[in-house]
């Protein structure tokens, strides 16, 4: 492709390369650089691209696409935002694909996963859709699975997933899009028929730095969308779409909404409301437990409305989804007298809700399993130790992703949030230790929530 091309929704401050050049690639890690590639500087957190021009030269690159000119000869496009370029040549590249589906976008706090599946299941019933799914869990074509090291992929990755999945006969995507997507532009350039908000609590202060700058984030996904569905009973709605470009349709449990859960209630194994829009009531089941799995249910069930899909119609396909891998998802243990289940539950917010949904219907007692991940918020540390200690019966703290941080030292920021209750607990630094301990100490009744890492497998 030739390198106009690739540049043709690119605004240009200066150029020195030959835009006629054919291009053969593109890349941005001066590491994989081929022979014939566009490379695009781009300044991180930790190092900045542009340093890295000089060796992606020598491995064959052809141009550079940057915001500051390189020294020397090496010819250049020099643009106001490389992050936003490089989204931009990778649509350009792989022939905007996301142009010809149809885009829905899940953002928020807690809940998405869990919104991407369901939502994926109506359209592929009730529209005989084949479905592009991307999000924490896994990415899948249909029912093939791509596993996945990010909840939203770089912007470059990202579009060639979207060829992949229109090339294999995708209709839909539906995706979890991440504040962290948002704010660096991994999303840039890419229009959503329907853009979902599910919550927004404290998570990931250590990149936004505060809640006002996480919401304001978040809130880019409703200007780039027809329809937002957006949750009425969060006291952050009102500032995500003080500056929205498209159509609310709101949902509450609590609050006036154009979509409200009524006649609620809450059983061990499934949830169930009545589904009230305008005149029409629909009584609704879904099979996977908790309180907030109501209003996983109703932020899905207004974005099936803004495609097309009747009430009726996605509580009768809803009805008959089983569980969503990772979330309140039962472990089999045969032969035992305890329930053991996995939650990807990792913040406040999260590890609250799924206790307290296991409280309602445990026989014996709640026992929580949980860690915080490593290079990420310590406040969210202490205030997720309290939370466990105040809901659960019995708390063993152990290991969750400690990335680059000493576990112990993890661990060391969570204990004071448990000081001043009176729940026994235990510190087992090993995950699969930890998981073990949890199991050998199980008594009859008991449900043990393996908190976090949920969508991965244990040894």
């Amino acid at each position: 492709m030739k390198l106009k091309d690739l540049l043709k929704h690119v605004k240009i401050c200066t150029a020195t390369a030959d835009l006629e050049q054919e291009i053969t690639g593109v890349s941005y890690d001066s590491r994989a650089t081929q022979p014939g590639d566009l490379f695009v500087a781009m300044t991180g957190f930790a190092v900045d691209g542009h340093d890295f021009i000089p060796k992606a030269m020598e491995k064959g690159a052809v141009a550079a696409l940057c915001e500051k000119a390189p020294a020397g000869g090496t010819p250049y496009v020099q643009v106001e935002n490389a992050r936003q370029a490089l989204a931009a040549v990778g649509a350009a590249f792989y022939g905007e694909p996301a142009k010809k589906m149809t885009m829905v976008g899940v953002t928020g706090t807690n809940g998405k996963t869990t919104t991407t599946y369901l939502l994926k299941s109506i359209l592929e019933k009730a529209k005989g859709a084949k479905v592009g799914l991307i999000g924490t869990n896994q990415n899948m074509i249909g029912d093939e699975v791509i596993p996945t090291e990010r909840t939203t992929p770089e912007s470059f990755e990202l579009q060639k997933l979207f060829a992949q999945m229109l090339e294999r006969g995708c209709t839909h995507v539906v995706m979890e899009v991440s504040s962290h997507a948002l704010a660096l532009d991994r999303v840039y350039g890419v229009h959503y028929q329907t853009g979902i908000f599910t919550n927004l609590t404290q998570d990931h202060l250590d990149f936004h730095e505060t809640m006002e700058n996480y919401c304001d984030a978040k809130a880019l996904l409703f200007q780039r969308c027809d329809y937002g569905v957006v949750n009425a009973d969060d006291a952050w709605t009102a500032r995500l779409m003080q500056h929205s470009t498209c159509k609310a349709l709101t949902y509450a449990e609590h609050a006036n909404a154009d979509l409200r859960a009524e006649n609620v209630e809450l059983a061990a194994d499934h949830i169930a409301f009545t589904a009230v829009s305008g005149e029409e009531r629909v009584p609704v089941q879904v099979n996977i437990p908790g309180g907030f799995m109501v209003y996983n249910t109703l932020d899905v069930l207004g974005a099936a409305m803004t495609l097309g899909v009747s009430l009726q119609e996605s509580a009768a396909i809803l009805a008959e989804v089983s569980h969503v891998k990772g979330r309140v998802e039962v472990v089999p243990t045969p032969g035992t007298d305890y329930t053991v289940l996995i939650d990807y539950a990792h913040s406040p917010d999260g590890l609250e809700n799924v206790l307290n949904s296991v409280k309602g219907f445990a026989k014996g007692r709640t026992v929580a399993l949980f860690g915080c991940g490593g290079d990420r918020d310590k406040t969210k540390r202490p205030k997720m130790g309290a939370i466990a200690a105040q809901i659960a019966d019995f708390v063993v703290v152990t290991t969750d992703n400690p990335r680059t941080e000493n576990p112990a030292d993890i661990i060391a920021d969570i204990l004071p949030g448990m000081a001043g209750y009176d729940t026994p607990y235990e510190v087992v630094e090993n995950r699969v230790e930890a998981i073990h301990y949890a199991m050998d100490h199980a008594r009859s009744g008991d449900v043990i929530v393996l908190c976090g890492k949920g969508h991965e497998t244990y040894g």
